[in-house]
């Protein structure tokens, strides 16, 4: 239901009526600007003394005036100017239409620089062209000068309603703006660094029949004309292994996924995740790629290697360390991994009030502990390897130690930040591994995988040995802009509903 207009709505609506009664488009097609406005802030004596005319075009930001003469603030993605407006150079018609805009409108102005006699640098107006009318009085921004800058604050620091209104929080906050711009840089500069290693970007179907490629819960859609249900990807990773199959050597895709489950500081339901697949690697080759792209980003994008993430000091400089999972379950609780049966983990853990999830063995129950007394101790960059191979299916076995994959998840303070494997090419081990799954499914594990045959066929068909990873851009956008909250980098998270 549309809200009545409060009193400021409707007196803008009615100047919005005066200005259509003059005969002038409030929203005219044609709009045309010679300089961004940062452009006239360089070499300002010069500007002044060639009286070159220019045209500007953006947001009017402030306005005031006094009889026949008139200031006001012109703000682009660039900067900001004022503007001195005066009946005499514009003409009377003109002039009216001044007087009948507001803070928030958009504006073409033309004219020449000047200096006032206040001594503030300007643009002499000689003409002025309302582009679009604004109907809503934007939040008020206070600001104040000191040492010098204008600093603003209070500006629409309801962080809920920054979420929701994301368009308000970006006009209001440049340095907002200024994250997500970093983070279109952070992209191009990944996809840079793909490139020059010789992968191939693709795309993969986001609507799949199955799902598969991660434990996690999907979202299910229909599809009318066909009359079945689809599913929402979790993950690109038995598509890009298909491509792997079909001759490609090395691929990689950055793009949304969607897990139905949870949100938090660190998870949004929808997110960006880059998957990429090496053939002819393998697990140590994954984290030699992943640690270069980040000590890349941090050093050559970024200009520095240490940053403050989740209230900890972390440094992307150095060799990082590389731990395995049960030495550092048995470093952290004093339980010995290798030494204790399934009976054993599990009595310690009902001893320590954990949840026994169904069908889990002592794999599980080490990953179990792992995560509740390992992870979030893990500040300094750590490629954590051997996981379970019972909770990792579609990784290879490690080498000399069948009951382990060769796996390895990247965790920076306390969060994961990659997820990495010498990939499963044995099709019949493949395919005993998600029946495995489906039989967890039926005992509840709504994250257990799904047997896939076109996968298992696939596989059937050959795929050399390689190596393959899954880096969370949003997560590493939140450490390399100093961001504790997935919201403050996703430009429209998703929020519980009002």
């Amino acid at each position: 239901m549309q809200q009545k207009p409060n009193q400021f709505i409707r007196l803008r609506q009615e100047k919005l009526e005066k200005i259509k009664a003059l005969g002038i488009d409030p929203y005219p097609v044609e709009s045309s600007r010679s300089h961004l406005i940062s452009a006239l802030l360089i070499d300002k004596d010069g500007w002044i003394a060639r009286e070159e005319q220019v045209t500007i075009a953006g947001r009017l930001v402030a306005m005031r005036r006094q009889g026949k003469i008139g200031f006001g603030n012109i703000e682009d993605l660039s900067a900001r100017i004022q503007i001195y407006v005066a009946q005499n150079e514009l003409g009377e018609e003109n002039y009216e239409l001044f007087k009948l805009c507001d803070p928030g409108d958009f504006v073409q102005a033309d004219g020449t620089l000047f200096i006032t006699q206040a001594g503030e640098y300007s643009l002499k107006v000689k003409a002025i062209t309302l582009l679009s009318k604004n109907i809503r009085p934007l939040p008020a921004v206070k600001e104040r000068i000191e040492d010098g800058k204008t600093i603003r604050y209070d500006e629409f620091a309801d962080i809920e309603l920054r979420y929701r209104k994301r368009y308000l929080d970006l006009l209001l906050n440049p340095s907002h703006r200024k994250v997500f711009e970093l983070r279109s840089h952070l992209i191009t500069a990944i996809r840079k660094f793909m490139d020059e290693r010789d992968y191939l970007e693709v795309e993969t179907p986001i609507l799949q029949p199955l799902y598969g490629g991660a434990n996690a819960r999907p979202f299910t859609t229909h599809h009318n004309t066909l009359d079945v249900d689809l599913y929402l990807r979790i993950a690109t990773e038995l598509y890009l292994k298909r491509l792997i199959v079909g001759g490609f050597e090395r691929v990689y895709e950055i793009g949304k996924n969607f897990r139905n489950e949870g949100m938090d500081r660190t998870h949004n339901p929808e997110f960006t995740l880059m998957e990429f697949y090496e053939a002819y690697s393998d697990l140590n080759g994954m984290m030699d790629i992943a640690e270069a792209l980040f000590k890349h980003l941090a050093k050559d994008i970024i200009g520095k290697e240490t940053f403050t993430y989740q209230g900890h000091e972390v440094n992307l400089g150095g060799t990082w360390r590389r731990a395995s999972m049960p030495a550092l379950v048995t470093e952290y609780t004093g339980l010995d991994t290798d030494k204790v049966d399934f009976e054993e983990v599990k009595a310690f853990c009902l001893a320590k009030h954990l949840e026994i999830p169904a069908g889990a063995g002592k794999g599980k129950l080490i990953a179990v502990l792992y995560e509740h007394f390992v992870e979030a101790k893990l500040i300094q960059p750590t490629f954590v390897c051997d996981f379970p191979k019972e909770i990792s299916p579609l990784a290879k076995a490690k080498p000399g130690n069948p009951m382990l994959a060769d796996r390895f998840e990247l965790i920076i303070a306390g969060s994961e930040f990659s997820n990495a494997f010498s990939e499963l090419n044995d099709p019949m081990d493949q395919r005993a591994r998600l029946e495995a799954q489906a039989k967890l499914r039926a005992l509840g594990d709504d994250e257990a995988n799904v047997v896939d045959e076109d996968f298992l066929e696939a596989l059937e068909y050959g795929m050399p040995p390689m190596g393959g990873q899954g880096i969370g851009i949003d997560r590493l956008v939140m450490l390399l802009t100093g961001n504790d909250s997935i919201k403050e980098v996703i430009l429209f998270p998703q929020m519980k509903g009002v």
